[in-house]
């Protein structure tokens, strides 16, 4: 944690003074901490979530931490909710410098047990709107000098998981995405990368039978 006057500062000095980004699902847990991390390196954020109380609190602790943020409600499962987020913080922002691709959800169950329909959704929010995201993203990447594609995958992606195998195939398919992005964008400057962290403690751990963490 930062004191007033630290985070203050880096605002004013961050290395990211500048710069514009968009984080998906970033209303609590991983996402609400990479979007104040962010701002606190002097970035402005436009981050978004489903929870329209949670997306007001947190854009209000950045501004009264001294940073500038954006809440925008969205369902990425929705195409035109991704249109919105992309168009909504390029022209509030006047451009766009980094996207990070975090909004996700994790579902049990093994071959046998997971549903049809839990099986689709946990690919429709881990891996189609990761591509769908990032397909919205690149014609404003391209305009930047320091672009960047971060998406969170998860340690579960690489060396599987039990009682887990939509979440972990969703994870592995997240990480893949990201090598051949990489390889297919690294020639326009544009760098792609995955985070795969572990377990870790966020506020809302369970809920109808899945964690969700944006």
């Amino acid at each position: 944690m930062f004191t007033d006057s630290e985070a203050d500062d880096m605002v004013e000095n961050g290395r990211l003074v500048g710069m514009v980004a968009l984080v998906t699902g970033g209303t609590s847990g991983i996402g609400r901490a990479i979007a104040q991390r962010l701002a606190s390196e002097g970035a402005q954020v436009a981050f978004t979530g489903r929870r329209v109380d949670r997306g007001r609190q947190v854009q209000e602790a950045i501004g009264a931490a001294g940073g500038k943020a954006l809440f925008l409600p969205a369902d990425h499962t929705v195409s035109a909710d991704c249109v919105r987020a992309v168009d909504e913080t390029v022209t509030h922002f006047g451009g766009l410098d980094i996207l990070v691709n975090n909004a996700g959800i994790v579902t049990s169950g093994n071959a046998e047990s997971i549903s049809e329909e839990d099986w689709a959704r946990t690919l429709d929010i881990n891996v189609t709107a990761v591509w769908r995201m990032s397909r919205l993203a690149l014609p404003h990447l391209r305009r930047s000098n320091a672009a960047s594609i971060v998406n969170i995958a998860s340690d579960w992606g690489v060396v599987g998981a039990r009682d887990a195998l939509a979440y972990a195939a969703s994870k592995g398919a997240v990480v893949q995405i990201s090598r051949s992005m990489a390889l297919d964008h690294a020639h326009e400057g544009i760098r792609v990368n995955a985070l795969c962290p572990g377990d870790t403690y966020v506020e809302r751990w369970t809920e109808d039978g899945y964690f969700e963490g944006s």
